[in-house]
């Protein structure tokens, strides 16, 4: 039986500044957007998710762990625990930001849950974030990120199947040099994400691990394609590890009242991310 409680902590908040420059949107654009899409330039508005880009962390090599993520114990707690990720997130845009403008996020420590499941233990942390612009505040964002420990063998999740009948499907390769390039966006040194040894021997994945904030940015732009402009609302989360070299399939499908539901797929037919993506209050 699966037990939650929550754990006592100091209520931690930060605040960073950052900026998505003319020259990080046209890197940003060059491994993102579809073939022959123009980068935006200074003072255009910034495709939804770019924001993610915009406030890398600047831990010095010294201050990495082995994993090659920046050492616990600072903002997030350390709990103890030798893997962690992003599990899944919330998001509500308010206006657009843009390329080059100055941007703040703060960021919030909402709680911290312990979870005994079919997997072992494991530890979640909730942060609420604001990012404003010259305008204000223009997206919030509640990120879920889970600690686990590292297994001594690969035992993958509960396999869901993607969608039958979607209204729209995508194909995309996923070569290494993808996220390669996505981990530099991000200033992102997690080894599985690049490190196929250490992926193989340390952490025990088949093969080298694809971002789910990578992957949660290629359905929200399919998305947005499908929907002809941002979702108010856009929630999404991480059901199963996706690995580099086949190609994966984003499935959008809109439902009556407007809202798309979004997936992608591993090539073996079945869910890595699941999402919603809405166009009015909730």
């Amino acid at each position: 039986m699966e037990q939650n409680h929550t754990k006592m902590f100091d209520p931690r908040t930060e605040t960073v500044h950052g900026r998505v420059s003319t020259q990080l949107a046209a890197q940003i654009n060059a491994t993102l957007a579809p073939p022959n899409t123009s980068a935006p330039t200074a003072g255009s508005p910034m495709p939804a998710l770019w924001h993610w880009m915009a406030f890398p962390p600047t831990a010095p090599m010294s201050d990495l762990g082995n994993d090659g993520h920046p050492r616990l114990g600072g903002f997030l707690p350390d709990l103890g625990r030798s893997r962690r990720m992003w599990a899944g997130g919330a998001l509500e845009f308010k206006s657009a930001l843009h390329v080059d403008e100055p941007l703040r996020k703060t960021s919030t420590i909402r709680s911290i849950t312990e979870k005994d499941g079919p997997t072992g233990p494991m530890s979640f942390v909730t942060v609420d974030h604001e990012i404003s612009g010259a305008n204000g505040v223009a997206i919030k964002e509640r990120q879920g990120i889970v600690y686990l420990d590292i297994p001594e063998t690969y035992t993958p999740p509960r396999k869901a199947p993607v969608p039958g009948t979607p209204t729209a499907q995508r194909s995309l390769p996923v070569p290494p040099t993808l996220l390669f390039r996505y981990s530099a966006l991000t200033f992102n040194a997690h080894r599985i994400h690049y490190d196929l040894d250490y992926t193989r021997t340390v952490e025990h994945y088949p093969g080298l691990v694809v971002h789910g904030p990578l992957q949660a940015t290629l359905a929200m732009q399919m998305a947005v394609e499908l929907g002809g402009s941002t979702p108010q609302h856009f929630e999404y989360r991480g059901i199963h590890p996706l690995f580099a070299g086949a190609d994966l399939q984003i499935y959008c499908t809109r439902q009556e009242d407007g809202q798309i539901d979004v997936a992608i797929g591993a090539a073996e037919g079945h869910q890595t991310l699941k999402g919603t993506a809405t166009w009015k209050e909730i």
